[in-house]
Parts: structure tokens; sequence; C-alpha cells
């Protein structure tokens, strides 16, 4: 299951689109994204790399939380207390130090964050990644750590796209977190009998999580959808559909999720 979204900091409608594909090939993501231009922030999967490398209007950004994760995954299977000092534990604190100062450039504007970034937050990418050369070569490289170490290493220069750039984000959690309730599902789900069932599941999936993404109660919206759309089966303009997108004034006011902030 491939997951795309936008960045809902900076797009006036959040979308959440799943699309099911039968291998993990760099076929899918390149007929998928091949009328979109601009930048894809992504784990460290290669098919993406692949496709930047191919293309000159997409760019590809590379993920810290990802970069930070087999750390974390080191302290917590030694335990924080064994893991002082080590160099999971230093790693972990520049990487967590560094989103920190990022996340107080939020409500700046893309261009003012830009140049905070680069005035604050260059020296200590280079620092970190002088750092991570070092460390690796003071390790054993097929080692947890050595592992850990040479994600950074090879994944630089897309970790570092977010310096060049106001609009791109750190990290792609949003689309982690978007992913998670498939992943949750499918331990219930056990498997999919056909490629259309879980065609159709990704179609679910996707106006599930962009329902949610646009603050709306999914129950009531499904609701609404099963009881509107059979009223316009035979209808040639499909215009009505626009007044039941999630971001729509009427849907809006139908399905507000009670967890709304107001």
């Amino acid at each position: 299951m491939w997951l795309y979204r936008n960045n809902p900091r900076s797009s006036k409608y959040p979308i959440v689109l799943y699309d099911w594909q039968p291998s993990r090939k760099a076929d899918h993501p390149r007929e998928f994204l091949k009328d979109f231009s601009g930048i894809a922030v992504t784990d460290g999967y290669q098919v993406y790399h692949t496709l930047g490398k191919e293309r000159h209007d997409l760019k590809i950004s590379g993920c810290w939380i990802h970069a930070r994760r087999p750390y974390a995954e080191f302290i917590k299977s030694v335990g924080t207390p064994a893991a002082k000092g080590s160099i999971a534990a230093e790693a972990y604190l520049m990487i967590t130090e560094m989103m920190h100062i990022d996340n107080g450039f939020d409500d700046l504007s893309n261009s003012d964050r830009q140049k905070q970034r680069q005035h604050v937050l260059q020296d200590k990418v280079d620092a970190y990644f002088e750092w991570v050369k070092l460390k690796y070569n003071q390790v054993t490289h097929n080692s947890v750590i050595g592992k850990a170490l040479a994600y950074s290493i090879n994944q630089e220069e897309y970790l570092r796209m977010f310096l060049t750039d106001g609009r791109i984000p750190m990290d792609n959690n949003y689309a982690e977190q978007a992913i998670r309730p498939f992943t949750i599902a499918r331990k219930n789900i056990v498997l999919m009998e056909s490629d259309h069932g879980a065609k159709a599941s990704a179609m679910i999936f996707s106006i599930a999580e962009t329902a949610k993404a646009n603050n709306l109660n999914t129950y009531e919206y499904f609701e609404l959808l099963l009881s509107e759309l059979p009223k316009h089966q035979d209808d040639k303009n499909l215009e009505f559909l626009d007044n039941l997108l999630p971001w729509s004034p009427e849907v809006q006011k139908k399905c507000p999720s009670r967890l709304k902030k107001s």
C-alpha cells in the first residue's frame, strides 16, 4: 500500500490518498506522480531517489524522524540508563535538538523560515554529519549503530534538503500518521483476497483519512455519502460532487468532528 498526502500546514484542502499496487517497484510512484511537480518528503526508500534523479521538476527530501528512529530503537532495547553516553543517545539528542529548534519556526513565512534555518540550523546539521562520519569509522559497520550511522550518511543529500526551502518539513510524519490506521487494520483483516478488494480498501481508507484530516466525523460523513450518492446515479453532470467533498461548507456543517477544536 503506497500512501500520498499533501502538507496540511501549507495546503488549503488536506488530502490523503492510498494507492494499492502489487509490488514496491518504482513504476507505481512514477505513474502516480507523473503529473506532479514540486517536493516530495519521503523515507529513505531508494525508489523515490530514483524518481528524483529522473526528473528536474521533482525534488526528494528526506525525513529526520527516520534518521533518528534507529537510535531510538537501540536506546529502547538496552534501556535509557544503559544507553546514557552512547553514540545512539548522543545522535538522538542532536537530531531532537534540531527538530525542536525548527518547530520554533512554524509561525514564520516560508522565506523567513528558510533564513532562520540557514542562520541557526546550518551549522548544527554540518556538525551532525561531520560527527556521524567520524563515529562511523570507529564502529563495526555491520552493527546496529553502524547501520544507523550509515543511514544518515547515505541519506545526507536528502536530509539536508529542508535547509534549501522553507516549505519543506523536516519529517514526513503526516504521511506516517495516515498509514498507521491501515497498518493496524491489516492485523484485523489478516489478508485481502484479490487486487480488486485491496483497491476498494484503498478507496475507503482514502475517504476516511481525508475526512479525518478535514476535521469531520467519519461515520457521519460516510452516512451522508451513502445517502446522497444514490440520488445521483443517473446524473451526467458531476458538479454535485463539489458539495460532497470533505471541505465543502455544507459537509463541514453537517458532519463536524466531535474532536474538532473551536
